[in-house]
């Protein structure tokens, strides 16, 4: 077992955990946050995304330990104030999500994105959502909601 000292969504955590430990399991079955789905264990579909220090992460393809000493913000952690976040509010609004497997996972990309280039054009939307999967949507109402919450309205 290896201590370990996190920070997610603003509260820090100290546990022992076992080095294999990937930091989904971490944050789903020892936090309880659940808001991170376990997708593909594989980081292919990126439904498992999560924010590491300023990084965009699958957290499948990170160890718990890896994450010692950093802050992490999960889909969990964006909301304030029982306020969604302007993403969650754009997905929601523009009707961005089916199932909703995907959506943890693409709104974090998303907001990597909007961080890295607040007014990203269509094309730069879907090359930064490139390493998220959906098996329900058409995509098209996943970029509109990113446009959205960038500021910029599209058209049908």
């Amino acid at each position: 077992m290896t201590r370990i000292s996190v920070k997610v969504d603003g509260t820090t955590y100290e546990d022992e955990v076992e080095p294999r430990l990937l930091l989904v399991h971490y944050l789903r079955d020892h936090l309880g946050l659940t808001g991170t789905p376990i997708g593909c264990d594989t980081s292919n579909c990126g439904a498992c995304t999560v924010d590491l220090d300023g990084e965009t992460v699958k957290s499948c393809s990170v160890l718990a330990v890896q994450a010692d000493g950093s802050k992490v913000t999960t889909i969990q952690g964006l909301a304030h104030d029982g306020e969604w976040h302007v993403l969650q509010k754009a997905f929601h609004e523009r009707h961005a999500l089916q199932c909703g497997y995907c959506t943890p996972g693409m709104i974090m990309a998303a907001r990597d994105l909007l961080r890295e280039n607040p007014a990203p054009g269509p094309q730069e939307v879907r090359e930064a959502l490139e390493g998220n999967l959906c098996r329900c949507t058409g995509y098209q109402n996943i970029v509109r909601a990113v446009l959205a919450a960038s500021g910029q309205e599209v058209s049908s």
